[in-house]
């Protein structure tokens, strides 16, 4: 019978092959095997962000146990060792000779003989040695610490360091490491606060008004994936973390006026400024990619949505003469995603120590571009969910620096009062150590003429 460990080795090694989103292939999965017992399909959601938020320090542990050069392993043998020394480590619930065996079993079935004893081998051995290791040290080698103890690349232990220093990076680092609550953002043209609060007691399910968004609601204890529930199918609530709400805010689009969401992706900002302007005026969005346009689509619809128009076009071609002019329009921009790693462990093996330059200037195109559509007097909202100022204070500044039309304004008074902690200048900045939230920056934008 198939259990976790085969499913999450299933989807480590999906991942391994392809960039994928890990939420949406364990939910896939789990919806593939629904008569799998509740433990089991929280045990694949446990082994799956806990290999890719450990996963350096796995390697490390890998590196020096193997008796082949490490770059010879393949990737599904090195899943298999991830898994179980995952569990070895990690995990009080799997007993150590529990994990070896199935790690075995699963060697077994999938690869050459030669790779059983390998596998065995090099997982006993891991037992033996129980904490008996020498790891880097904070005094030789603070990166190759941070790297390894958090596990994270040494790029980023390096950068963190260098602009926050070791006792701030390391806080930093720690923060990725922890499970992020989920928030619910309620639909105030079907529900309220309360009411949610009320299906959620009544289910079994702890919960918290956020501290940051009036009206959101965290969550935590989840048994049961919440895109199933009544009350997310009947557009009550939408997932999405406080920062990321507080980026409508911000934009602060008023019932009747036309908005342009650029970069839209699913959906998640769009159908949130519709709700702000209560589903009054218009909202295009603008995405290339046709999956995510049709979930956008059903997304809107599924919170009651009118005012939302998908537009299926790449950004940087779209142009005023097709879709006209806007009172406001957001850039969420695309990034590199570093302030999102406690919900995105992946983004950070895959990422290299230029991408954040890279990022930086396709925001410096998408800028210039997402000015041709703001009207006279008009508002844009620039935004990532990225940590660093090059793609985030650096990028807004060159821009106003090169057009002398446009001014910052403080995004302080579109901020509900208990977010003002957030605020650092003109921008809002958030971080996962500091404030419990994503990490994101948000400039605000006004055209003068």
């Amino acid at each position: 019978m198939i259990n976790a460990r085969t499913l999450a080795f299933q989807v480590l090694l999906h991942m391994e092959q392809k960039v994928a989103y890990p939420d949406r292939l364990i939910r896939s999965t789990l919806a593939r095997h629904e008569l799998l017992e509740d433990r089991e399909r929280a045990l694949l959601t446990e082994l799956v962000y806990g290999v890719l938020r450990r996963q350096g320090w796995l390697d490390w542990h890998i590196d020096r146990l193997s008796r082949i050069r490490p770059d010879r392993i393949l990737p599904p043998v090195r899943i298999l060792l991830r898994l179980a020394l995952y569990q070895i480590f990690f995990l009080d619930r799997v007993p150590p000779h529990a994990a070896v065996n199935e790690a075995v079993k699963m060697a077994q079935a999938t690869q050459p003989r030669y790779i059983w004893g390998f596998v065995n081998a090099l997982l006993r051995e891991a037992i033996r040695r129980g904490d008996n290791w020498d790891r880097p040290s904070p005094e030789k080698d603070p990166v190759e610490y941070l790297a390894f103890e958090t596990s994270h690349p040494a790029w980023f232990a390096d950068r963190c360091i260098r602009e926050l220093g070791f006792e701030e990076a390391r806080d930093l680092c720690m923060a990725d490491n922890t499970v992020a609550p989920v928030v619910l953002r309620v639909n105030p043209l079907k529900t309220t606060a309360a009411e949610v609060m009320k299906i959620l007691e009544q289910s079994g399910i702890d919960f918290e008004p956020s501290p940051w968004v009036p009206g959101a609601v965290r969550v935590s204890g989840m048994r049961q994936d919440l895109t199933r529930m009544p009350m997310f199918k009947d557009g009550l609530v939408q997932v999405q973390d406080e920062a990321s709400q507080l980026v409508s805010t911000v934009v602060a689009p008023r019932p009747g006026e036309r908005v342009l969401d650029l970069c839209a992706g699913f959906g998640g900002k769009s159908t949130h400024l519709g709700l702000i302007m209560a589903n009054a005026g218009e909202i295009v969005a603008v995405e290339k990619h046709a999956w995510k346009v049709e979930e956008l689509r059903e997304n809107a619809a599924r919170q009651g949505l009118t005012v939302v128009h998908p537009v299926a076009r790449d950004a940087l071609e779209v142009d005023e003469g097709e879709i006209g002019l806007f009172d406001r329009v957001l850039l969420d921009a695309p990034c590199s995603g570093l302030g999102t790693l406690r919900r995105n462990p992946d983004i950070k093996w895959r990422l290299h120590v230029k991408d954040p330059y890279r990022f930086s200037r396709l925001q410096g195109q998408l800028l210039e571009r997402a000015l041709r559509f703001v009207r006279p007097s008009g508002v844009m909202v620039y935004a990532t969910c990225t940590l660093f100022s090059e793609e985030n204070e650096d990028v807004v500044s060159r821009f106003v620096q090169a057009h002398a039309d446009w001014e910052f304004e403080s995004v302080e008074e579109f901020l509900p009062e208990n977010c003002r902690a957030l605020v650092q200048g003109t921008f809002l900045r958030s971080w996962p150590h500091r404030h419990g939230i994503d990490g994101f920056f948000i400039a605000r934008l006004r055209r003068s003429r």
